[in-house]
Order: C-alpha cells, then structure tokens, then sequence
C-alpha cells in the first residue's frame, strides 16, 4: 500500500497520528521549559537559602511528575492509534490547552502553597486535563473503531478510570481545607 493510500474503511480526512504525537511532544516540552525558566534562583549562596525555594521546587517537582505522566500515557495512546480525524485533533488540542495552563498554577501554587484560590484552582486544572484526556481517548476509539484492539486496550483501562474517579474526592477537597487556611 502506498503512503497515499488508505485501509479500508479509514475517513480520507483522517491523518496519521505520528504527526499529531510529535506536535503534542513539542507543546509539553515546552511546558516543562516555561515551568523550569519560572523557576529563580535564591538571593543567598549557601545551601540554607535554598529553603525559601523548597515549597516553589516542590510544585514544579510534582507538576514535572504530572507532565511526564501526561506524555508518556499521550505517546503509548498515540502509538496504539491507526488514524487520526478532525475531532480527535481538537480534543488533543483541547487537552494541549489546559497542560499548557500548568506553568501559571504551579507558579501560583509554588509562591502561595497554604493559599485556598491557588490550591483549588491547581487541583480543579488537574481534573480539567484528566477529563480533556478522557475526551482525546473516546474520541480516538471513534475514529479507530469500538472493536479494534486501541478500543479494547483503553476499555480494560481499570488503572485509569479508577484513577480518575478516586482522584475527585481530593481534589474537591482542596477547596475546603484551602479556604479554611485563609
């Protein structure tokens, strides 16, 4: 089959999901520059005064952890996909959004670790990429069909839909004890 050609069955308007795992891999590079540029040094020189930086370093610790998960599970689903179409475009851009929103909340967050506002806000962008990515994978097994192994290997996905679901409890949380810190 030539590289014009298309299987059986697949839209003339999709595209290959390579293209669209490497624009992805360039925007979350990104990501993670901007958070390590946001980063500043301390004003002292001995190794005490890196303890004004600790709860900033923290934030972008666990928001470096996070991206790197994102990218990670974004590049296996993106090599499990056949093709790609128009709404699983926007759905990845979607989800490239709210990741993108991780350097400002993690700076906010990392500056003012005790605050409500930041806390929440934090917390709520985290649920807001996990249900952007929810939207990416459905609209992938539209694209790649409900019976093909892509469609079966995100349905046996316990690890992440429980993942998902035991993370709200939290995350809601965080605007009670945050607001109760103000």
């Amino acid at each position: 089959m030539s590289t014009t050609e298309r299987p059986k069955g697949i839209s003339p308007f999709s595209t290959d999901a390579a293209r669209v795992e490497a624009f992805s891999d360039g925007v979350m590079a990104v990501i993670i520059t901007i958070m390590v540029l946001g980063l500043k040094p301390p004003s002292g020189t001995s190794l005490a005064s890196l303890q004004s930086i600790a709860l900033t370093f923290a934030a972008y610790v666990l928001s470096f952890v996070f991206i790197g998960i994102y990218w990670n599970n974004h590049h296996h689903m993106m090599r499990a996909a056949e093709t790609i179409d128009g709404r699983a475009m926007w759905a990845n851009l979607h989800l490239l959004f709210w990741l993108s929103l991780i350097p400002f909340t993690t700076s906010w967050l990392g500056q003012n670790p005790t605050a409500a506002i930041p806390t929440a806000l934090y917390a709520s962008l985290l649920l807001l990429d996990a249900l952007a990515y929810t939207l990416l994978q459905n609209a992938l097994v539209a694209v790649n069909g409900r019976g093909t192994a892509f469609a079966k290997a995100v349905e046996s996905d316990l690890k992440g839909k429980a993942s998902f679901f035991s993370s709200l409890s939290p995350r809601c949380g965080s605007f009670r004890i945050g607001a109760s810190n103000e």
